[in-house]
Order: C-alpha cells, then structure tokens, then sequence
C-alpha cells in the first residue's frame, strides 16, 4: 500500500503549523489539514502520489529519471498545498505567491529546492503552468488553479532527505518563523588583534610563527617547508652554535681523559710556558726568592 513518507510529512506539519493560522476552526484564508495531501486517493494510478503498487506501465514518475527509477518504493514522492491567505507585517501572502516564489527557487537553483522535480501552479488564478526540471511538461489539468504540485525525485524520498529547508526559508522570508538568531562571536579589538610590539603583526600570525619554530625545532635538519633558521647571533643561533660543536667537544675530553698524565715536568713546562716573567715572580712565595736569585746567578755564571 502506498504510505506517506516521513520527509515529507514534516514539510506538511511545518506548513500547517505556520498556515493553519487557527487550527481550532475551519477558515477559508487558512491552510487546512485536507489541504495538504501527499498520497492520492484509493482510485490515483500513476504519478508521483503513487508509490511501487499504484505505478503505471512507462510511468513518468518512473521511468523518465534515473533518479526515480532506481528508486521506487511504496513512498509516495509528492505534496499537494491548497489556498492559504496571511498577513504579515501589513503584507499578504497566498498560495499564489508562495508558488511564484518557490518556482524562482527552483529556476535558481537553490541548494534547497534540487529534490524537486515539478511544480505545477497558477500565478493568478487564471492560468496553470508547470516549472519541470527535466524540461519534459509544461502543462497541467484545472485542478491546479486552487492547489500546487510539488514532485520529489524518489531517490531524496527513499534516503528520507530533510526537505523542509526550502518551505521553511519561505516562511522566514514572509515573516511567519522568525529567522535564526546570530550565533555570538567573541569581539576581536584592534588591541588584541595587534598589540605584538610589531604593529603589522596579528596575534594569529604570532602563533603561527611560533607553530613553524617548534615544526623546526623537533625536525631533522633541512626538512623542507619548515621556517628558515633564526637569524644570526640571536639567542637561538648560539645555542645551535654550541650544539654543533657538542660532538668535537666530547671527542676532545675523551681524547684528554685517554692521555698520559705521569709527564709531570711536561705540564708545568707546559704551565709556565703560559705565564709572563712578571706572573712567575708574583707566583714565587718571598721565603724562597732570594734561594731562586742565587741558583739562577750561579746557572748564568756557569
């Protein structure tokens, strides 16, 4: 049996919430419940009212869409919308303009309305046209003068897709929802935007920066798409100077820690060769200065 399905039934309580403008009471300028119909009558055959059961050889709805076709269900993939007339903000709104309108969606191309694949509606009462995606009808029967047509491609019926973005835009737009209120962003002041000493300068820029320095930092050298090196004689380049120079620096302690220390006249050779005469004198104690006078006379006299 052909059943309603879900997508669709919220599109229908979203317009009569809004439309039935006093659901206690039958009023003509209201949209009313039998208003608003999705499966067709028991004697409907074919079309998009109709789901897998009720579907005809070559159907339309079937067979002219990829779209349809391999997605027949027992759904049915269509919404009628009878006469409605509001006021709001000292404008009137019937179902005349809201098909207009959401023909103009459709025509546009608006991300909301690419489900439909028909509308078929009067713009004054007159006359009925039909708006076809596929560009294959342009026509539809008198019944169209007092209600509009909306098909959906069956595949955004099967995958159960929200279809109530578009109807509710419209309802926004009119003034019956109010629109949705602006989340809250934090103020971003000049002084927190470019109080960084540099006043070309964001704080946003300042992390990125100090995100590149620590990618440098814990990469291998010359990996490439990473910051260029600090500049020369900062505090960092130093530090990298001695990092460098830490594997020669080891290589001579070891070399120093192998070596032989018994040379004992070696090293104060070596000691004093370091010293000027005047640094040698302070370093001799007074109580034996004299004793060094005599031996080095007697060594030059000799």
């Amino acid at each position: 049996m052909t059943r309603a399905p879900q997508n669709l039934l919220a599109v229908r309580r979203l317009l009569l919430d809004h439309l039935d403008i006093d659901p206690d009471r039958y009023r003509d300028q209201d949209l009313e419940p039998a208003e608003v119909g999705i499966v067709g009558d028991p004697a409907h055959r074919g079309g998009y009212h109709c789901g897998s059961d009720r579907v005809v050889t070559q159907d339309y709805s079937v067979v002219e869409s990829s779209r349809d076709s391999s997605s027949l269900t027992l759904d049915a993939s269509a919404l009628d919308v009878g006469s409605f007339r509001v006021s709001v903000g000292g404008r009137t709104h019937d179902l005349r303009s809201f098909s207009t309108w959401c023909v103009e969606q459709c025509a546009a191309d608006s991300a909301d309305s690419r489900d439909i694949r028909e509308i078929i509606y009067s713009p004054d009462g007159k006359v009925v046209r039909r708006w076809d995606r596929l560009r294959r009808r342009t026509s539809g029967d008198n019944s169209h003068l007092w209600h509009t047509h909306f098909s959906f491609f069956r595949d955004s019926t099967k995958a159960n897709r929200d279809q109530t973005p578009l109807f509710r835009r419209y309802l926004t737009a009119i003034g019956l929802i109010a629109p949705p209120a602006e989340e809250p962003t934090m103020e971003q002041t000049d002084q927190l935007a470019y109080r960084t000493d540099v006043p070309t300068r964001t704080v946003g820029q300042v992390l990125a920066d100090l995100e590149n320095l620590r990618n440098w930092l814990i990469s291998p050298v010359g990996t490439t798409g990473l910051v260029s090196p600090p500049m020369d004689q900062s505090p960092l380049t130093l530090l990298l100077a001695m990092a460098r120079g830490y594997p020669a620096l080891v290589t001579q302690v070891r070399a120093l820690a192998d070596g032989d220390f018994s040379d004992e006249q070696a090293i104060i050779a070596g000691v004093l060769a370091g010293l000027s005469p005047e640094q040698i004198a302070e370093a001799i104690p007074p109580t034996i200065a004299q004793q060094v006078t005599d031996e080095l006379a007697r060594r030059l006299a000799a």
